[in-house]
């Protein structure tokens, strides 16, 4: 992250959102909508002057007198019709998406068309649909999904167009801060292959949208709130700030819902089953009736069909079971008699979601070999492959709650959460 967003400002061109935006000018019309100074009142670049190579060398570690953001535009950039397309294309496309998104097709369509694009907004989403094509895609996924799970909401009490749109809005931009951070730290990789250090660049993106968006655009707050809580869980598991129930926004957790479920929906074969799960397996995690309008999508989707036989599940089950209780049982072994603020941090955060991961085992039935039946193993196989998802994300977690640690603490740290993770590979992997 650069110095100018450390401070909370965008005085200073990140090296990152510039260098996507350096690359999406070789194909794209991008200039610049006034003259650009400097914070010394010297000219850097004209209007009208397209982007090139040579802006970036006269930015260098400049200030600016405007966030160059709101100094350029796409010329050729997405407009609100690229979204209606788009949105028109997963509806129409056979995905995983397509059951959800057609029983509110006319809602989101509608939606799709009163989004309005900010320039700064459009800027950025348009050099990322040509830098960036995947996290573009992603965010046209999470717009529909935000519609349609927004009017599954306002259908009960009468379908209110203005929350689809604002909540339609909110998804497509939810991961705009990803732009200012190095494109190896991008969310589509925040899966099990992040390291703990590389975890740490992902989680300051909510963050950063946040600022942008406050700063930049005249959005509304409780759309710049929603971004900085699409990672936040309603148990106080989620990220940048561990934020719990109440204290996150009603279209925060709609955002943070949509991110899981399409999350869910990134792993090999997976179809709405799965994102149901996701948004279920661990209690009080989400809200309950987010929940709703995916499963009764799924019941629509061909059923899911095994990887293994009843007895191989069963074996695998017992592993999880004891990778789960084996974390629990080390836990309080690892650290020192009077630990520090961090460290204690950090084991209440590993104690907390590992007792949620065991709540949702419970609950799940998951336990009791009778109660699975021979039509039920590719349920309970979807419900451990969710509840695995989140055993990796433990150590992440921990590490990040930890914070700064003198030498010896990062020592006992690693210790811990080396047994953690050693465990739950003994038994799950």
């Amino acid at each position: 992250m650069s110095p100018a967003l450390t401070d909370g400002g965008f005085q200073t061109a990140n090296p990152h959102a510039l260098a996507i935006i350096l690359e999406a000018s070789e194909t794209r019309s991008i200039i610049a909508a006034r003259d650009i100074f400097d914070i010394n009142g010297m000219k850097l670049w004209a209007r009208d002057q397209p982007v090139s190579r040579e802006l970036q060398r006269k930015l260098m570690d400049r200030a600016l007198q405007q966030p160059l953001e709101t100094c350029l535009v796409a010329e050729d950039g997405i407009t609100t019709d690229t979204l209606r397309v788009a949105v028109q294309q997963l509806i129409e496309t056979e995905g995983p998406l397509a059951p959800l998104l057609r029983q509110h097709a006319a809602a989101l369509q509608k939606g799709a068309e009163a989004v309005r694009l900010h320039p700064v907004v459009q800027l950025l989403l348009s050099v990322s649909q040509s830098a960036r094509p995947t996290s573009f895609s992603h965010a046209v996924e999470a717009m529909a999904v935000a519609g349609a799970l927004m009017h599954a909401q306002t259908q009960t009490r009468g379908a209110d167009a203005r929350l689809v749109t604002v909540a339609m809005t909110a998804g497509l931009v939810h991961d705009i801060g990803e732009m200012y951070i190095a494109p190896e730290f991008g969310e589509a990789d925040a899966g099990e292959s992040l390291d703990a250090d590389t975890y740490r660049q992902l989680v300051v993106h909510p963050h950063v949208g946040q600022l942008l968006l406050a700063q930049l655009t005249d959005y509304p707050k409780d759309i710049a709130r929603a971004v900085g809580e699409h990672h936040e869980h309603l148990d106080g598991s989620g990220y940048p700030h561990c934020l719990r129930g109440e204290q996150i926004s009603p279209l925060g957790r709609l955002l943070a819902a949509t991110e899981m479920a399409l999350a869910a929906l990134r792993q090999p074969g997976a179809n709405l089953h799965h994102a149901s799960v996701a948004l279920r397996v661990v209690p009080g995690e989400f809200d309950d009736h987010l929940a709703g309008p995916l499963a009764a999508a799924a019941r629509v989707v061909t059923p899911l069909v095994p990887r293994q036989s009843t007895e191989d599940l069963l074996h695998s089950l017992a592993q999880l079971d004891l990778a789960l209780q084996g974390a629990l049982n080390r836990l309080d072994t690892m650290l020192p008699p009077e630990p520090s603020a961090g460290l204690q941090r950090a084991a209440d955060l590993s104690r907390h979601l590992l007792h949620k991961l065991r709540q949702g085992w419970n609950e799940s039935g998951l336990w009791s070999p009778g109660a699975i039946g021979v039509d039920q193993i590719a349920e309970a196989e979807a419900v451990q492959d969710a509840l695995r998802a989140r055993l990796h994300t433990i150590e992440r977690m921990a590490r990040l709650s930890a914070g700064e640690l003198s030498a010896d603490d990062e020592d006992v740290l690693d210790q811990l959460c080396r047994s953690l993770t050693a465990d739950v590979t003994a038994h799950v992997d």
